[in-house]
């Protein structure tokens, strides 16, 4: 792990403050299990599982971190590669490790990052209000481009089944990632954990014509 630890007269005082980075630092060594090194270097194919599809959005509106109301079929259309997933904010299982991932994917693109949209719609919209949201992003220092929406039941409800995703019971989700590619007009669906290596090469290929 890479966390310098402070004097032992310490310790227990950085963790209480700084808690929340080594939970992401903890989340991200659990991501090297699943870093995609084959796929990076082109000796396996990937450990997850893929397939491609034509997804029809739904017409409701969502909010965002910040209180803005977007349209969720145009939102995902903004002439960027678009990459989503189904998370609540007081997950403690696979949520963390996708939301590591995405934060790590941001790093790793740097300026680039302008050119991808994050999106992570909430599937506990009863509890995820928009100042939840924005403390869990900033909780992953996320960086712009990467948004979180919660919305009504119905709402959230009408996105899960779009992307036959649903579940009714949050604790029961499955770790699935969502990429569009804008230039094939087409999503392609990720069954599986995967980590940063493995998001940059879906990225690359989403922005093949």
């Amino acid at each position: 792990m890479n966390i310098c630890f402070p004097p032992a007269a310490k310790v227990l005082e950085v963790i209480r403050q700084h808690i929340g980075v080594l939970a992401i630092a903890f989340f991200s060594i659990i991501l090297l299990l699943f870093s995609g090194m084959g796929a990076a270097h082109g000796a396996e194919k990937p450990a997850y599982k893929k397939s491609v599809h034509s997804y029809t959005m739904p017409d409701v509106t969502l909010i965002t971190q910040d209180g803005k109301r977007v349209q969720f079929n145009t939102f995902v259309k903004q002439g960027k590669v678009i990459i989503l997933d189904f998370i609540f904010g007081t997950c403690t299982t696979i949520c963390p490790v996708l939301s590591a991932s995405f934060v790590s994917f941001q790093n790793r693109l740097g300026p680039d990052s302008a050119k991808v949209q994050l999106i992570s719609v909430s599937i506990d919209p009863e509890h995820d209000t928009p100042k939840i949201l924005k403390e869990y992003l900033k909780k992953y220092r996320a960086k712009s481009g990467w948004d979180f929406l919660t919305g009504s039941r119905d709402s959230i409800n009408r996105v899960m089944r779009a992307f036959d995703a649903y579940t009714a019971d949050k604790m029961a989700h499955y770790p699935l990632t969502f990429v569009y590619s804008p230039l094939q007009d087409r999503w392609f669906r990720i069954d599986g954990l995967t980590g940063t290596s493995e998001l940059m090469y879906e990225y690359q290929q989403a922005l093949k014509k």
